[in-house]
């Protein structure tokens, strides 16, 4: 990610930034993810970390054999709607 940085991107893709890193470099990388949303960077964060998605997102979008079932701002998040959402239910069902 120090790499990509370097370049002073205005849009970072960050696919599992977390994945595999002990409990401080997890917390380093997810300070800085925040900082850097918090100075306008856009981030396309991709996780299957929930704890993480929901430290960090400002919206979350949610597929299902690969078709978007929603998009959520962070408001509107808990684990009972994005695991409906995972299940494959449409945004519609699971505001219910």
């Amino acid at each position: 990610m120090g790499r990509e940085l370097s370049k002073s991107p205005r849009i970072l893709i960050a696919n599992q930034p977390t994945r595999g890193l002990d409990i401080a470099a997890t917390q380093f990388i997810r300070e800085l993810l925040l900082r850097l949303r918090d100075e306008g960077m856009a981030i396309l964060l991709v996780s299957a970390d929930l704890d993480e998605i929901f430290e960090l997102a400002d919206r979350v979008a949610v597929m299902y054999r690969g078709t978007f079932t929603g998009v959520l701002p962070a408001e509107e998040l808990d684990r009972e709607k994005v695991g409906l959402l995972m299940g494959g239910v449409t945004l519609e069902e699971a505001r219910g």
